[in-house]
C-alpha cells in the first residue's frame, strides 16, 4: 500500500476560518497528512496559482501537493518554482487523458469516481493515466451539498475492490471511520472538515494518521554515532526512545572506542554505507521521528541532508555535537558550514550553550545572551532552539525553548547532584523526538521529556557503571513502576511535585491582585479584604499544624509543626495587626469578617486531611502555604515581577518583607524535607494521596490570591 495516498486533507478556506489555508495545511503536514488537495472553487487562478506557491513553500516535500481541477494553474505554479505534484479532477472537469498529457508521466493525478459506470469508463482509458480515484461520500457531509447518496464503509468497500487503481475514500469521515475503511480495502482517507474545522489541525491530523496505521508508539529513528559502554550516543537514544513508549532503530554514523571516562578512538564508516543504512529503514519501515545527533564530518552530514530532503520524516529534531567537554571544536570548518545547513530541516534544535555559541558565531555572556543568540538561530534556521542550561555555573539548571518569532519559553530546574551525566544530551534529544511524535505539542512535549530527564537523573548514581561520568538511569520510573523496589528519593519527589503545580504556579503569577501587590497599586480596599481572609484562615491553620504536631513520629516533627503552629497565631497575627492602628486609619472592626466561600473550601480541605488520621497526608496538605508563599515572596521582595523598589514608599513592604525573611525560608526548606522525606518512604498508595492533598492545597492557595 502507497504511504503517500494515506492521508489527504482536502482545503476548505471558510472552514480554515482566522487560521487560514496556509496555517491549517502547515499544522496538518506536521502531524502527518501525506497529501495536500487545494480545493477553492471561488477563487481566480492567479490566487490559485499564488496559494500553490505558499502551500508548497510549506509543504517543504514532506507531503504530495495537488490542486482540484486547476490544471493550468498547476503548471503556472510550477513555473514559479512550486512543487506541484499533480490535480484531483472530477467528472465533468478536463479529461483525465488531456491532464496528463499536458501534466506530464511524473505528474499525480486523482479522479472522482463514485459509480461502477466512472470504473468501468476507468478501465478503457491507458494504464497510468490515473493514479488514484476518490471514492465516497462514505456518510452526509455539508461541505459538498450536490454529493451522491452516502456509501458507506460497505459501499465504499464494494466498488474499491472493482477499482483497477488505489481507491481513496472521502466525506464524512470520522475517526471511528478509520480502520473499517482500510479494512474495507482503501489506499487512503480524504477529510475536509475533521481538519479544516478542527481547533489543532496538527493533533487531528496525527490522529487520523494513528487510527490509519494502528500504531501507539511511534517509530523513531537514531542518526548517531555508536558508544559501546551504552551510555551515550545510539545506545543511549534506543533507551530513550523506548522509556518514552517508541519503537527505536538506528543508523551508525560512526563507531567509537569509549568508556565513562573518554573517548579513545573513532571510526568513521564509508559515507555510502550510511545512505545504505537509511535507505534500508525507509524503503521498509514508515519512520515517524528522527533525531540526529553525532555526524563526523561534511561528507556524513550531506548523506543526511539529502535523505532528509527525499523523505521528509514529520519530526526531525538535531542535537548538533560540535565541540567536546574539554571545549575542543570536534568539526572542521567546511563540516560546521554543513551542519548549519543540515539545520534549515529540523523542527528542533538542542544545543548546549557551547555548541549554540557555534551556531550563533560568536562568544556568549550569560544566560540571557545565550536566549538573544538562541533567537538569532530560531530566525535563521527557521526551528525551534532549546537552549539547555546544563553548563551555567550555579545551583540553578534552567532549559528555554526558543520558537521561530522569537518567544521564549523558560523550563527552571535546580541542577542536580550527581557526576553521572555521560549521555545526557543524546537522551534527551531522543526523548523529545519520540514525545514529539505522540502527538504533543513542542512546550509539554519539552516539559514531559526534561520530567523524564530528571528522574533519571535523580537515580543516575544508583546505577553505578563505570568509574568516571557514568550514565543516566533511562529506566528508573519505569523500573519502580514495575515493582523493581526502586524507591523515589526525596529529591525526586520535591522535584516532581513542585512541576506539577508549575501551571498553577503560572496563574497566581499573573492574577491581578498579585501584580498589583508588587507594583504598589493595588487598591487598598482589596488588600484588607485579603488580611481579614488570611487572618481567618490562619487560626484555623494553627489548629491544624497542632494536630500535625500531635501526630507527628519523631520529638523533631512534633516540635517543629509546633513552632509552626505557634508562629501562624503569634507572628503572622501580629503582623495583621500591625495594620490596625491610627497611621493606617483602619479599624479591628475591618478583620471582623466571615470566611469566605474561597476560605471556607480552603479550610474544609485541611480539616478533612487533619482528622483523618493520616500524618504523611496531611503536612502534604499543608506544604503548599510554606512553599508558594515563600517563592512567591521572595521574588516578589526581588523585584522580579517589575515591582516598585521595597522601600518605605511602597504601600506593602512590610508585608512582602516578611515572605522573604530568611527564617521563614528556613522553615519552608524544613517543611519541604519532612515531607518529602515521608513520601519518600511511603507506599504507592500513601505517596499518591499525599500528592493529591499537596495538588488540592496549591489550587485552593491559588483561589485565595484570586481576589478582584
Amino acid at each position: 500500500m502507497n504511504p503517500e495516498l494515506w492521508i489527504h486533507l482536502v482545503t476548505d478556506p471558510e472552514l480554515c476560518g482566522e487560521r487560514g489555508v496556509v496555517e491549517t495545511v502547515r499544522q496538518a503536514v506536521a502531524g502527518g497528512v501525506t497529501v495536500v488537495q487545494l480545493r477553492d472553487k471561488h477563487a481566480d487562478d492567479a490566487a490559485v496559482v499564488d496559494q500553490l506557491v505558499q502551500l508548497s513553500q510549506v509543504i517543504d516535500g514532506r507531503a504530495l501537493l495537488v490542486v482540484d481541477d486547476r490544471v493550468d494553474a498547476a503548471i503556472a505554479a510550477r513555473r514559479r518554482g512550486a512543487a506541484v505534484d499533480g490535480v484531483h479532477l472530477g467528472q465533468s472537469d478536463m479529461p483525465v487523458a488531456e491532464a496528463r498529457r499536458r501534466l506530464g508521466p511524473d505528474a499525480v493525478i486523482g479522479l472522482t469516481a463514485n459509480t461502477p459506470a466512472h470504473l468501468a469508463a476507468l478501465r478503457e482509458l491507458p494504464e497510468g493515466t490515473v493514479d488514484y480515484v476518490g471514492v465516497g461520500v462514505i456518510r452526509p457531509t455539508s461541505t459538498k451539498v450536490d454529493h451522491p447518496p452516502a456509501l458507506g464503509v460497505d459501499g465504499f468497500g464494494a466498488l474499491a475492490a472493482d477499482s483497477p487503481v488505489p481507491a481513496v475514500a472521502i466525506g464524512g469521515i470520522r475517526i471511528d471511520d478509520v480502520a473499517p475503511l482500510r479494512k474495507a480495502g482503501a489506499a487512503g482517507i480524504a477529510v475536509v472538515s475533521a481538519i479544516c474545522a478542527a481547533e489543532d489541525a496538527r493533533s487531528t491530523a496525527q490522529e487520523f494518521r494513528r487510527h490509519w496505521t494502528g500504531r501507539v508508539a511511534p517509530r523513531v529513528l537514531s542518526i548517531a554515532g555508536s558508544d559501546p559502554s551504552g551510555g551515550a550516543g545510539i545506545q543511549a537514544d534506543l533507551k530513550a526512545i523506548a522509556a518514552n513508549g517508541g519503537y527505536g532503530m538506528a543508523a551508525i554514523t560512526a563507531l567509537t572506542a569509549q568508556n565513562t571516562r573518554g573517548v579513545r578512538e573513532v571510526y568513521v564508516p564509508p559515507a555510502p554505507f550510511l545512505l545504505a543504512q537509511l535507505d534500508a529503514i525507509s524503503d521498509d519501515i514508515h519512520i515517524d521521528a528522527v533525531k540526529i545527533g553525532m555526524l563526523a564530518d561534511a561528507e556524513v552530514i550531506d548523506v543526511v541532508d539529502s535523505w532528509l530532503a527525499a523523505h521528509r520524516p514529520t519530526t526531525v529534531v538535531i542535537d548538533p555535537v560540535m565541540v567536546a567537554t574539554s571545549g575542543d571544536r570536534l568539526l572542521d570548518p567546511r563540516a560546521e558550514s554543513a551542519l548549519r545547513s543540515l539545520a534549515l530541516r529540523a523542527d528542533l534544535l538542542t544545543p548546549n550553550l557551547d555548541e549554540l555559541a557555534v551556531l550563533a558565531g560568536r562568544a556568549l555572556e550569560g544566560w540571557d545572551d545565550a536566549l538573544r543568540a538562541a533567537q538569532a538561530v530560531a530566525a535563521e534556521s527557521h526551528a525551534l532552539v532549546l537552549v539547555k542550561g546544563g553548563h551555567l555555573a550555579g545551583p540553578d539548571a534552567p532549559d528555554a525553548l526558543v520558537d521561530r518569532d522569537g518567544g521564549i519559553t523558560v523550563f527552571p530546574g535546580a541542577r542536580i547532584a550527581t557526576t553521572s551525566t555521560h549521555g545526557t544530551g543524546c537522551s534527551l534529544s531522543a526523548a523529545l523526538a519520540t514525545v514529539r511524535a505522540t502527538g504533543v505539542e513542542w512546550p509539554e512535549t519539552v516539559g514531559a521529556a526534561r520530567a523524564w530527564l530528571r528522574e533519571s537523573l535523580h537515580a543516575a548514581d544508583s546505577l553505578d557503571v563505570g568509574r568516571g561520568s557514568g550514565p543516566i538511569s533511562h529506566f528508573a520510573g519505569l523500573w519502580r513502576r514495575g515493582g523493581l523496589q526502586i524507591r523515589p528519593t526525596a529529591d525526586t519527589i520535591r522535584e516532581e511535585w513542585w512541576d506539577g503545580i508549575a501551571d498553577i504556579r503560572r496563574e497566581i503569577d499573573r492574577l491581578p491582585f498579585i501584580r498589583g501587590l508588587a507594583e504598589g497599586t493595588l487598591a487598598r480596599g482589596l488588600f484588607l479584604t485579603y488580611l481579614a481572609q488570611d487572618a481567618l484562615y490562619l487560626r484555623e491553620y494553627a489548629r491544624v499544624l497542632a494536630e500535625a504536631a500531635r501526630r507527628a513520629p519523631t520529638p523533631v516533627e512534633q516540635a517543629f509543626w509546633a513552632d509552626a503552629a505557634q508562629g501562624a497565631i503569634a507572628g503572622e497575627l501580629e503582623l495583621h495587626a500591625s495594620w490596625l492602628t491610627p497611621e493606617t486609619g483602619i479599624s479591628a472592626a475591618t478583620f471582623a469578617a466571615s470566611p469566605s466561600a474561597v476560605t471556607t473550601a480552603y479550610l474544609d480541605h485541611l480539616r478533612a486531611v487533619a482528622f483523618s488520621g493520616d500524618y504523611p497526608t496531611l503536612i502534604a496538605a499543608v506544604l503548599p502555604c510554606f512553599w508558594l508563599y515563600t517563592d512567591l515572596g521572595a521574588r516578589l521582595h526581588a523585584g522580579e515581577f517589575g515591582a516598585q523598589a521595597l522601600d518605605a514608599a511602597h504601600p506593602f513592604a512590610s508585608w512582602l518583607a516578611t515572605y522573604a525573611d530568611p527564617a521563614f525560608a528556613e522553615a519552608t526548606e524544613r517543611a519541604i524535607r519532612y515531607v518529602t522525606e515521608a513520601a519518600a518512604g511511603a507506599n504507592d498508595g500513601t505517596r499518591e494521596r499525599m500528592r493529591r492533598a499537596f495538588e488540592a492545597a496549591s489550587v485552593h492557595e491559588r483561589a485565595f490570591f484570586d481576589l478582584r
